[in-house]
């Protein structure tokens, strides 16, 4: 029989981690180890984290199957090239059957790379994505990583995706393999208590651009179909299962965010909004992203001076969060036109009240006012010029852009350095 040739592709792959949700599930962290085989754990987490005590708790759960633990705890706030380096440096020819994640993102994300890392010694810069990197498969299996993420925004626990800095090309990219995704993630809405407002809206408004650009990005069928299935990427664009996971993602943004953001303590929140990040995590993780995570690369990778409210850092720092949603209003203005039914059913699902005289294509521009509402609700900053960037940045920030071709073919229109432009400008401030 011979199988028809497509010249588009027609497959729609589908993957997620094994997860355990709800209060109380940080406490089966022995119990999942243990089942594991381990015998010697490493767990990941940072400073600032380490002073709430949950490092330390979840130490004594493992322990208490009779397994050994040690703690990492200088794992840097949005990770670069450098910290993964001095952390795995740190950690050479320490030899640990499983790795416990404990942290936001960043500890996530650099969670994987120490595993990668000491799994498969090599530079970082063999296994970053092209065209920065070199883009080196990982070589097999890691060891099992268990997942316990305290904020609430990033999905990291459901991603075959490492991100970092690249110090000096001030940009951030990141290693993307199926390899990476965790063995499993213990979801624990009473680990999020601890955020602070500030980190709490930046986490949530990431759930909300994974979701959004997830949601609206190219379609697997309108693109190329690959040459082998062992080239097929880990994003394959917006597809029916995927568009379940943002859509709900979507929602509980618009219904939860401002009140986990108003009380640290509002548990019904903090339950919905854990659950809407691990949902568009899964959305995204197999769909993808396009221009405002790849925009945030390079206004991350840029910063000189800016210190964002609510995080113990020392340096300059754009949150992950900010960065993806700053040109998410612009963003969106400029991808409404080619899909109008999912971006005005997206602005729906966060607040628009659609009445009878208003057109479909009205309610998808309305989708970035929408967004917009939801900033200045939560306390974001107003635009680039508020992180400290000028419209004499933004060459610079769109030649950055411009090297995130892997996220950028996610986008629904064809987008390049003019329109990139437009959309920097128009992020410029919003209020």
């Amino acid at each position: 029989m011979q199988v028809p040739e497509y010249p588009t592709e027609t497959i729609i792959t589908f993957a997620a981690v094994p997860l355990k949700f709800g209060f109380g599930a940080a406490g089966e962290v022995g119990y999942e180890t243990k089942r594991f085989g381990a015998k010697k754990v490493l767990i990941c987490t940072d400073k600032n984290l380490r002073e709430t005590g949950h490092p330390d708790r979840i130490k004594e759960i493992i322990e208490k199957e009779g397994i050994g633990v040690e703690i990492y705890d200088d794992i840097h706030v949005e990770p670069t090239d450098k910290s993964f380096d001095k952390v795995a440096n740190e950690l050479k020819g320490s030899q640990f059957d499983l790795y416990v994640a404990l942290g936001g993102g960043s500890a996530i994300d650099t969670t994987k790379a120490v595993n990668l890392l000491n799994t498969y010694p090599a530079p970082v810069l063999e296994y970053i994505n092209k065209p920065i990197g070199n883009a080196k498969p990982v070589p097999g299996p890691l060891k099992p990583t268990l997942v316990l993420p305290t904020t609430a925004g990033t999905g990291s626990e459901t991603t075959p995706v490492t991100v970092l800095d690249m110090l000096e090309m001030k940009v951030k990219t990141g290693i993307s393999h199926p390899h990476l995704k965790p063995t499993m993630a213990l979801l624990d809405p009473l680990l999020t208590v601890s955020m602070s407002p500030e980190v709490t809206a930046s986490t949530g408004m990431d759930v909300l651009t994974h979701a959004l650009e997830s949601y609206t990005s190219m379609p697997y069928d309108k693109r190329k179909k690959p040459d082998h299935p062992s080239e097929r990427v880990a994003y394959i664009g917006s597809n029916i299962i995927s568009d379940i996971f943002c859509v709900k993602a979507i929602e509980i943004v618009g219904r939860f965010l401002r009140r986990a953001v108003a009380d640290p303590y509002d548990l019904e929140a903090r339950w919905h909004m854990m659950v809407g990040s691990t949902l568009a995590g899964i959305g995204f993780g197999n769909s993808g992203v396009h221009i405002p995570h790849s925009m945030a690369y390079a206004i991350a990778g840029m910063v000189r001076d800016y210190s964002p409210k609510g995080y113990h850092v020392e340096e300059a720092m754009v949150p992950h969060g900010q960065a993806v949603t700053i040109t998410a209003p612009a963003a969106f203005k400029f991808t409404a036109p080619i899909w109008p039914e999912k971006h005005a059913y997206a602005a729906e699902l966060l607040g628009l009240n659609i009445t009878r005289e208003m057109s479909v294509m009205e309610a998808a521009m309305a989708l970035s006012d929408e967004i917009i509402k939801l900033m200045r609700d939560i306390g974001f900053p107003d635009g680039l010029s508020e992180m400290g960037y000028t419209e004499a940045d933004i060459p610079q920030l769109v030649e950055g852009t411009l090297k995130q071709q892997r996220l950028l073919v996610g986008c629904p229109r064809v987008v390049g350095e003019k329109e990139l432009t437009q959309i920097a400008k128009e992020s410029m401030k919003y209020w």
